[in-house]
């Protein structure tokens, strides 16, 4: 009766036919391409802007198939189940159907315990986080689904042979001492420690970030006797610098590797991806004419990756344009298409996705449930509900059946729009058409009602989670700290912190910098402070962002001339500088009475030998003589302009 209730609520909801705005049309006449048989015969549904989307008949069991509903209308999406309910869902349902307040409940995770500051927690030591940053947010729409494009066989983790102590120990020299000129690697020789490749991954791996460092230390196992560089190593150090778009240095690696047969694919597609990142179309391409130089075969897998990267970057008129130029030379795959399809979702191009979809049929290729997913994400992501909605129910009379997938990325999309009876709803549909919750989907509903400040039912989900034997994961995790720091609750959050890691999961570079800004949000230095002593104790290399926030809780603090150490630490590792409040920077040392602060730090620099420093802290000195002209009576305009304005030290050092 609960879900009767619910169904009609939730219909209602939706007016019309299902198929109330959508026109059935024949097949337009094209070229017949298709290789070996006939075309698929299918049926096109008009979608907005004048682009059609196709259904092959082929997943029908009969040719003239329909949606079979009585009168067109949406079928019924909650069926009764013999199966019982689990007590979340009874709960869900009492929560759907009350008019109870939604106050929001201030009760703590009740097995959560938090005793002093962040680093006094007792926490195991591991040698480099798995997580990386692509788990910056929980539901970051550039983390999507359409990651399941990614259909290569992964290869096998190799378990690292690494001494743990040992790269502490030279992680640990290389923090406190790159710095100085040639004393880093100095010490290192002195270390003693038995170099492997294993050792060196790990070692570049806790320094992805600073890449300076981590070219230092690449630099100095080269050297070293009996030991010479894999390709595994330098896959390490070429994504260090792809990421920091050192392309000059990558591609020099890339030669070296080639001079000492040391290339793979991996090595090409790591370049490829790199410069497709980075919009670079034309270097991408040029990957190509590389590979045909070093003797290696262009084949579909590769060019696929190519084109992967390109839509990734939301280069899909590139990829498509790409794929022209290229169609002659190979033959296309069910993945090409779907990679290209992926591009075009990506930005939102729904007729050019839908002219891929009937390209794809008219060569005879049946769409899966991946290339399925990537068009109803495409339709959410272009703000065409109805259209995903219809699309979402032809999947169930037509297939390929909705996966655990599919209904995540509906769910997530009704969860933003704060949608959660709708959401619960197809929770409860998937559940009962056999697919297994996972985490993702757990996931989007704990932020959905955390959202809505309903932390009652977050937690009453999180152990739903453990008892269903679906434990949260990273991303699980850090989407609580996400709510919790959000609601500027960050005792909260490093409770959660504190059982992620009783749970066995380690935290990414992301979670410290949730809770550290936090804190510093709220002006605890004290704890922000701790946060970022834990982050380093833990083997964390700071990044950009972890830099940008604990300078700017310095600067906030009014500890100005401190921030400029960790300024000139941040520039020295290879990092942008970041966007601060000049005002308040250069405010702390009027009032401190070091008007000449930041020449005298440029001077310091200069001298040093760090040139980029020096550039940084002298384009700041100059800003804050303008700063004390535009203060000066008679000067109302300027004034008014220097008012709230932030400043980028990046582009300072660039004029």
């Amino acid at each position: 009766m609960i879900r009767c209730c619910l169904h009609s609520n939730w219909h209602s909801s939706f007016k019309g036919q299902l198929y109330s705005n959508t026109k059935l049309i024949p097949l337009y006449q094209r070229q017949g391409r298709g290789g070996g048989g006939g075309q698929c015969s299918r049926e096109q549904v008009c979608l907005p802007g004048c682009s059609s989307l196709p259904f092959s008949h082929s997943c029908c069991s009969s040719r003239d198939r329909r949606v079979g509903h009585t009168h067109g209308q949406i079928p019924f999406v909650w069926p009764y189940s013999s199966a019982p309910r689990t007590i979340l869902q009874e709960k869900l349902s009492r929560i759907l159907n009350s008019t109870a307040s939604n106050k929001s409940k201030t009760s703590l995770l009740p097995s959560f315990t938090i005793q002093g500051k962040v680093s006094e927690l007792s926490v195991r030591w591991f040698s480099s986080s798995s997580n990386d940053d692509t788990d910056s947010d929980a539901e970051n729409d550039e983390n999507d689904e359409s990651d399941n494009c990614e259909r290569e066989n992964k290869g096998a983790i190799v378990k690292s042979t690494a001494d743990p102590a040992e790269v502490h120990k030279v992680c640990k020299v290389i923090d406190e001492l790159f710095a100085l000129d040639h004393n880093m690697e100095a010490v290192l020789d002195e270390c003693g420690i038995n170099l492997s490749h294993d050792l060196v991954i790990e070692v570049l791996e806790r320094f992805r970030h600073a890449r300076k460092p981590a070219f230092r230390f690449f630099c100095w196992a080269a050297e070293k006797p009996g030991f010479v560089h894999d390709s595994r190593t330098y896959h390490s150090m070429m994504i260090i610098l792809a990421k920091a778009r050192q392309f000059e240095t990558m591609m020099s690696m890339l030669e070296e590797m080639g001079e000492k047969r040391l290339l793979t694919l991996d090595t090409f597609s790591i370049a490829m991806r790199a410069f497709a990142a980075a919009k670079e179309r034309k270097k991408a391409v040029g990957i190509f004419e590389l590979m045909k130089n070093h003797k290696y075969r262009v084949g579909v897998e590769t060019i696929n990756a190519l084109l992967d990267s390109l839509g990734r970057a939301k280069l899909g008129k590139e990829a498509q344009a790409l794929f022209g130029k290229l169609e002659g030379r190979f033959t296309p795959n069910l993945r090409t298409y779907t990679v290209l399809l992926n591009g075009w979702c990506r930005v939102k191009n729904l007729m050019e996705a839908g002219r891929i979809w009937n390209e794809m049929l008219d060569e005879g290729f049946k769409p899966d449930i991946v290339t399925h997913n990537i068009m109803l994400e495409g339709l959410l992501r272009s703000k065409k509900r109805s259209d995903a909605i219809k699309f979402f129910e032809v999947m169930k009379a037509k297939g390929p059946s909705p996966d655990v997938r599919s209904y995540t990325i509906l769910i997530r999309d009704l969860c933003k729009q704060t949608k959660m009876k709708e959401a619960v709803g197809y929770f409860y549909e998937m559940v009962d058409s056999g697919c297994h919750p996972d985490a993702a989907v757990y996931t989007c509903l704990m932020t959905g009602y955390g959202n809505h400040k309903r932390m009652d039912m977050v937690y009453e989900l999180l152990k739903e989670m453990k008892e269903k034997g679906c434990p949260p994961d990273g991303k699980t995790y850090n989407a609580l700290i996400k709510l919790m720091t959000s609601q500027r609750m960050p005792d909260d959050a490093v409770r959660i912190y504190k059982k992620m890691i009783q749970n066995g999961i380690e935290p990414s570079i992301h979670s410290y910098n949730m809770i550290m800004k936090s804190y510093f949000r709220i002006r605890n230095y004290e704890m922000g402070h701790a946060v970022w002593d834990e982050m380093s104790k833990k083997g964390f290399c700071p990044d950009d962002n972890s830099y940008t926030v604990f300078i700017g809780g310095l600067i906030s603090q009014g500890r100005s001339e401190e921030a400029c150490k960790y300024l000139e630490e941040m520039i020295e590792k290879g990092m942008k500088a970041p966007q601060l409040d000049y005002n308040k920077f250069a405010a702390d040392f009027s009032r401190a009475g070091k008007p000449d602060i930041l020449e005298e730090l440029a001077q310091k620099m200069k001298f040093s030998g760090k040139f980029e420093v020096s550039n940084v802290f002298a384009r700041w000195a100059e800003m804050m003589k303008k700063r004390v002209k535009r203060r000066e009576p008679g000067n109302r305009k300027c004034t008014q302009l220097a008012q709230g304005q932030r400043y980028s030290l990046y582009e300072m050092a660039d004029g």
